[in-house]
């Protein structure tokens, strides 16, 4: 099965030829057209152009492959010189880093290859890459001593022994060094008065005694001895400079070139721990001090381990600063405060492998963040290509391990560890330096001591210029045959240098027009001897048969020939590899449209031209990232709240929410949720509380996340409060139910005694009113008897 650059080859070959052949269809054909006069000048003109070298063959001899075997030309005599590429050592990868010999661990294939090229041809070769196991560790841990450094200096005096015991869980082969700056001991950067010589932090009530200023000063050459690191850290004292930036940058320098003395393994991985707390000192601010001599990025240490021309050199540039770091394969850590961390997170995309991570004030957290830059930096792979030639042009399509080719890309992220990534590299010659001699440029991964050679051949000559023969007879002994062609003394002309300048020919007008109706050598020559002799112009090149073509009628941008990314071939923009259109200013590079979470243009839009154009309705940004309205706004919002505000969520890593969070965040008490400009974003926490958080975009293109302090979290319930309420409610319950029950009993009573009372009364009147009643028979005594409860006692009974 074919890998992809193969594929990709052959696609483009074959929509070259066909782009060809339609342009043949419709007379516009560009081998013919450039009437090229030589067979080096027709392998320049297009990669799918062909000379014929067969004598006797015809004028135009230049042509595509199969239309000049159509027209007769024999195969052997079809001079089609193509690029190739030949693999000189492929060393298959290795598997982990402890090795009996580290010489023999490999994390690049293959090492050495060659490439023939073609001007205007392409050709791909296939490069893999392996972050192998267990490679071994040297880390440097570059220290500033300034004053307020000091509570970072007693956090760590026990950091060898804790930092061993975590990366031992990484690798079984680790080693640990030390250094400190401060500044140049040299005004205005230091204090340099008399009374300062000693103790620079005289008279300074808060901290009376400090160290004399310096530039650098190695400490600890690397070793794996963790009780000499942890003494040498607590002998260590702060000194005092005078302004606020330190000249850590000069002493990165030191410790990246002085090899020998730090103790760089070649066969290890190389961390360089940079800890401050201020902004560092830039090329050109020494001429402050009066150095006026650029640092010239050498090893300066002298007898006492310190930088001895500190005082003598400027500062060193961004520039000087990730050559050496590249040469030497360090890997630069900036640990900085939370205050700083902008100014080095730009200065990362300056320098090619460094990272920036927050330090904490006190350097507690130096340790987690020495850990996490290592896993964060070993989860890329990143190409980069040191002394390419200037007419050669490279592409990358990286695969990494979901698969899919990602074109323009030279990196991968997320890797873990062991996992083997490739890219594709295409390799393009846009023309054929002088003389044409062998060149050569390497690739390598950043930070690694793994490098793939590459050496470059150009074909840009034909075999047959070989077997030129001068004075020969088929050009009248005034001329020399070479590949079919008579090329005249000067003074003679013809195509077999039968005429001398000056004769007329037999037709002159048929054989220097270009067609019936046309002008005569396009009005841009003279015939003579029935040949076109093309004027010289002042804006470059006029050549052809007719003199129809020039090297500068094609289209411009922004004023520029073929946007100079293409070479102009008798009116048309031949293009440079990565780049397109008409005028050759649509680059085919999708690196700038890659948003913060690799994918192209936040997966919302198209990467045309190297810029996004966003699709998603709503979308815009130069990575179309800023979405307020999209679906899957407010869950991306969500977890930069989480990890940002709480530490929690699925970016939670420091790196990769610095990295892709970077919004502003603005806490409130209170949400206004009648801002029309803005999104309200809610979710469910894991403790079951609602965060709510507005999304908005500003005027001036910045993102505002407005959250709340806190989720808001209903009270839980408490169970005694509950068992009581409801004892309560039942007690309640009964009494009310007690109350209607004896309620109503109490007026069934009340009215059944009323009854009786009324019947009572009635019963009495009844007696007293009726003349005719008579009591019941009985004797005189009965009756005697019962009249007595009729009479009152005493006048008080009613």
């Amino acid at each position: 099965m074919m890998n992809p650059a193969t594929l990709l080859r052959r696609a483009t070959l074959c929509c070259m030829v066909f782009e060809i052949l339609w342009h043949s269809g419709q007379g516009l054909n560009v081998c013919m057209s450039g009437s090229a006069t030589s067979c080096e000048e027709c392998i320049l003109i297009h990669p799918s152009c062909a000379w014929c070298a067969q004598e006797g063959f015809g004028r135009v001899r230049c042509d595509l492959t199969q239309s000049l075997q159509i027209r007769g030309c024999k195969a052997q005599f079809i001079e089609f010189p193509s690029s190739q590429t030949s693999i000189l050592k492929s060393n298959p990868l290795s598997t982990k880093g402890s090795a009996p010999s580290q010489n023999e661990v490999t994390q690049i294939m293959p090492q050495k290859i060659s490439v023939s090229l073609r001007p205007g041809d392409q050709t791909s070769f296939q490069v893999q890459v392996r972050q192998v196991e267990d490679y071994p560790v040297d880390l440097y841990y570059l220290m500033d001593l300034s004053l307020s450094m000091k509570d970072d200096l007693v956090t760590i005096h026990n950091l060898g022994t804790k930092l061993t015991e975590e990366m031992s869980r990484l690798t079984s082969n680790f080693r640990l060094g030390f250094g400190t700056f401060v500044d140049k001991n040299i005004s205005p950067f230091s204090y340099t008065e008399p009374k300062y010589q000693n103790n620079p932090c005289n008279g300074y009530k808060l901290f009376p005694n400090c160290v004399p200023s310096f530039g650098f000063r190695h400490v600890l050459s690397l070793t794996d001895k963790v009780d000499r690191f942890n003494q040498e850290v607590q002998k260590q004292m702060v000194s005092r400079n005078r302004d606020a930036p330190e000249g850590g940058f000069d002493a990165i320098v030191q410790a990246a070139v002085c090899k020998e003395e730090i103790g760089w393994r070649k066969e290890a991985f190389h961390l360089l721990v940079f800890a401050t707390d201020d902004v560092p000192h830039l090329a050109l601010d020494g001429k402050l001090g009066g150095l006026v001599n650029p640092n010239d990025g050498e090893c300066h240490l002298d007898k006492n381990n310190e930088n001895s021309a500190s005082t003598q050199m400027d500062y060193p540039s961004l520039g000087l600063l990730g050559e050496k770091l590249a040469e030497n394969n360090i890997y630069l850590i900036f640990a900085v405060t939370r205050r700083y961390y902008v100014i080095y997170k730009n200065y990362t995309a300056l320098i090619p492998g460094t990272t920036v991570e927050i330090l904490d004030m006190d350097s507690k957290n130096i340790i987690q963040l020495i850990v996490n830059a290592y896993n964060n930096i070993r989860s890329k792979v990143e190409l980069t290509v040191s002394d390419q030639p200037e007419d050669i042009s490279l592409s990358f399509t990286a695969t990494c391990q979901d698969g899919q080719p990602l074109p323009g890309l030279r990196k991968c992220s997320d890797l873990k560890i062991g996992d083997t990534v490739s890219f594709d590299v295409n390799v393009e010659a846009r023309s054929c330096p002088k003389g044409a001699a062998s060149q050569s440029f390497t690739i390598k991964p950043v930070g690694f001591k793994d490098r793939l050679e590459v050496t470059v051949d150009y074909s840009c000559d034909c075999g047959c210029t070989r077997a030129a023969q001068t004075n020969s007879s088929v050009c009248s002994s005034t001329g020399t045959f070479t590949c079919g062609k008579c090329y005249c003394e000067p003074g003679y002309l013809g195509s077999h240098c039968e005429c001398q300048e000056g004769e007329s020919g037999n037709n002159p007008l048929g054989a220097c027009r270009e067609a019936e109706g046309k002008r005569m050598c396009s009005g841009r020559g003279e015939c003579s001897c029935n040949q076109c002799l093309c004027y010289e112009s002042e804006f470059g090149k006029v050549y052809g048969s007719f003199c129809e073509c020039d090297d500068f009628s094609c289209a411009r941008h922004k004023g520029v020939l073929c946007a100079g990314h293409g070479e102009c071939h008798c009116g048309e923009c031949k293009c440079h590899a990565g780049y397109i259109g008409d005028n050759c200013n649509c680059s085919t590079e999708t690196t700038s449209c890659l948003a913060d979470d690799g994918q192209l243009c936040s997966g919302r839009g198209h990467c045309v031209c190297g810029h996004c154009h966003c699709s998603e309705p709503g979308a815009f940004g130069d990575t179309c990232e800023k979405c307020p309205t999209c679906p899957d706004a407010c869950g991306t919002k969500r977890e930069c709240i989480e990890c940002r505000l709480f530490n929690s969520g699925p970016l939670a890593d420091n790196q990769t929410c610095q990295r892709l969070c970077k919004d502003e965040i603005i806490t409130v008490e209170a949400l206004d949720t009648d801002d029309s400009a803005g999104v309200l974003c809610l979710y469910k926490s894991e403790n079951d509380c609602v965060m709510k958080f507005m999304y908005s975009e500003h005027a001036n293109g910045k993102s505002i996340l407005t959250a709340l302090k806190e989720p808001e979290c209903g009270g839980g319930p408490d169970a005694l409060m509950v068992l009581l309420a409801v004892v309560g409610s039942i007690l309640m319950v009964g009494i009310i139910l007690l109350a209607a029950w004896k309620l109503a009993i109490t007026v069934h009573d009340r009215r059944a005694f009323a009854q009786f009372q009324n019947a009572r009364c009635r019963a009495r009147y009844e007696v007293a009113s009726n003349p005719v009643y008579k009591q019941p028979g009985a004797s005189d005594a009965v009756r005697e008897d019962f009249s007595m409860y009729d009479k009152p006692f005493n006048g008080g009974y009613h």
